[in-house]
């Protein structure tokens, strides 16, 4: 099968519309259809600025994609003030609505993933959307009880127990359930996407040294421990808990598929660091598959032609891979 990815546009004053016609220009058209869903005014406006060509099909309906061609689905709007490095009402409310057409289509499998460029929280609350990130609207959107945050680069997966939740509530937050509904779904979709027949999983402490037997904090004793014991007796490998700094710096990473990170920081400064540049966010638990590149707007050099499409092309390849992988066995 050849699928059709879904790409959302992004925060229009950030880097998400360079990246994108910088990824493109990698593509392989035999093996997949991109999609963009945004207004043609965008991409016209940065092919400009950055003297970036690519050549696509535009369209305004469905019935008019070309499977031969990189294609983007435009989408008429108000004027549009694009000023690359600003965070705005407008381009907050342009990036919701891109998301929204593309988890549509994903879940009507006119595309067969989604891949989302980076967005900005602040505006997007200007436009009126009060969410803390991607992740928990797309569970939101699909009816989703229950998602996961994963980076994936190449073989090291780092997911997460707690995504955007301030540091002050994440000893609140993890209980005995919440790690086991993580490590279930991390469990399946190492399986299921990953195609790892006995997924191995680490698991990373709370405090500092695992909390040293209770001298730093009892978290590990009294919540993450018993967790993990439940874990193996159903039948799932969860090793741990470890001591983040640790882990990390003996390289045990190297050991397991996946490891599961108790916060955002924890798992996501070092798998940056590792990865170079070239990691991908992946939402599992979701019944669309969606990726996206693992950095942000990054305002700061908008419209100036330094961004680093890796991530995004990292991020397209593997929608493309889990959507070959999915359907093959649907």
């Amino acid at each position: 099968m050849k699928p059709t990815i879904a790409i959302t546009i992004g925060d229009f004053n950030g880097v998400g519309p360079e990246i994108i016609l910088k990824a493109l220009s990698h593509v392989d058209l035999t093996t997949s259809t991109p999609l963009i869903l945004a207004p043609k005014e965008v991409l016209d406006f940065y092919a400009r600025k950055l003297s970036l060509k690519v050549e696509m099909n535009v369209c305004s309906y469905l019935d008019e994609i070309d499977t031969s061609y990189i294609n983007l689905l435009n989408f008429e709007t108000d004027t549009l003030d694009i000023n690359p490095g600003f965070q705005t009402e407008q381009s907050g409310l342009i990036s919701m609505n891109s998301i929204e057409l593309g988890i549509e289509l994903t879940k009507a499998e006119i595309s067969q993933a989604l891949v989302t460029a980076p967005i900005s929280k602040e505006a997007v609350n200007l436009a009126g959307f009060k969410i803390p990130g991607h992740t928990e609207f797309l569970a939101d959107k699909t009816d989703t009880e229950s998602v996961l945050m994963m980076l994936v680069n190449d073989g090291l997966r780092v997911a997460l127990a707690t995504a955007h939740v301030p540091i002050s509530k994440v000893s609140s937050a993890i209980t005995e359930s919440l790690i086991l509904e993580k490590l279930g779904l991390l469990h399946e979709s190492l399986k299921k996407d990953f195609n790892i027949t006995d997924p191995k999983i680490a698991v990373l402490g709370l405090n500092p040294h695992a909390g040293d037997g209770g001298v730093i904090g009892s978290e590990e004793i009294d919540t993450i421990v018993p967790a993990l014991e439940k874990a193996s007796q159903s039948g799932l490998y969860a090793a741990g808990p470890f001591p983040a700094d640790g882990f990390f710096g003996q390289k045990l990473y190297k050991n397991y598929d996946a490891i599961l990170a108790m916060y955002h920081d924890q798992g996501l400064a070092p798998f940056k660091l590792l990865s170079f540049g070239s990691g991908v966010n992946f939402t599992a638990g979701l019944p669309i598959i969606r990726t996206s590149p693992d950095h942000g707007t990054a305002f700061d050099i908008a419209g100036f032609g330094k961004a680093d499409e890796s991530s995004f092309v990292q991020a397209y390849e593997l929608a493309v891979d889990l959507a070959n992988r999915r359907y093959e066995t649907e």
